[in-house]
């Protein structure tokens, strides 16, 4: 029965959950684009939503590429210039920083949205149950830190970044990496692949809608006609 589970979380949902992001968040765009979007309560109170929200973005974001880059990165190439042991040092170490950084701004607005009437009068269940996940999430992401410094050699990390590469390249045996891996990393990752498979579902769409071309526009001057 492990041996099973473990085949289909880390060798079957792995693929259902992208196949449902992809497809989910094209047909989301195509079929209900209007629905695309934070839906921020800043209008009703701004109150304590300047610091939560950045402290909650930066460390979000700086954690996404974290991971990207320390999962997909090839031993091959990180060896150039350093071990695997200092890589899986400056993860955990880079990581628990992002990670309380994300951890404030979180417990911020987790708690303005639970205590302030206006906030909570506009929150939907959906809304705070994905923010829940994804704190959920983050604390299960800080409670990695004391296995990874268990193990300084940098097995687990060399492992886990294994699984993830023969995910995103279509191999075979990807599951077999993460067989021996302690539960915490495992829960982990069926977390993070969960809020995948429902990101098409959720508000968490506007992260594709980030107004980069804005960066980019020419500028223009508004002329108000005389008469």
């Amino acid at each position: 029965m492990e041996a099973y589970l473990n085949d289909f979380f880390f060798g079957i949902y792995p693929y259902i959950a992208l196949m449902v992001m992809v497809v989910g968040t094209i047909l989301r765009y195509d079929q209900d684009p209007y629905s695309w979007k934070a839906d921020s309560s800043q209008l009703m109170r701004s109150k304590g939503m300047r610091w939560g929200n950045n402290l909650f973005h930066v460390g979000i974001i700086l954690l996404f590429f974290g991971h990207f880059v320390g999962l997909l990165t090839p031993e091959s190439v990180y060896h150039l210039f350093m071990t695997s042991a200092q890589k899986q040092w400056l993860a955990y170490t880079a990581g628990g920083i992002f990670g309380w950084i994300c951890f404030v701004g979180m417990v911020m607005l987790i708690y303005r949205r639970l205590t302030d009437p206006r906030i909570r009068a506009i929150t939907k269940p959906a809304d705070m149950i994905v923010l829940l996940l994804i704190f959920a999430q983050l604390v299960l992401g800080l409670a990695t830190i004391p296995e990874s410094r268990a193990h300084p050699d940098g097995s687990s990390m060399i492992a886990l970044a294994n699984w993830a590469q023969y995910i995103v390249t279509f191999r075979a045996g990807a599951a077999d990496f993460v067989l021996h891996e302690a539960l915490i990393f495992k829960l982990h990752i069926v977390l993070g692949l969960t809020l995948v498979l429902i990101f098409p579902f959720t508000r968490l769409v506007h992260m594709l809608s980030a107004p980069i071309k804005y960066l980019f526009r020419s500028g223009y001057q508004i002329v108000r006609a005389r008469g």
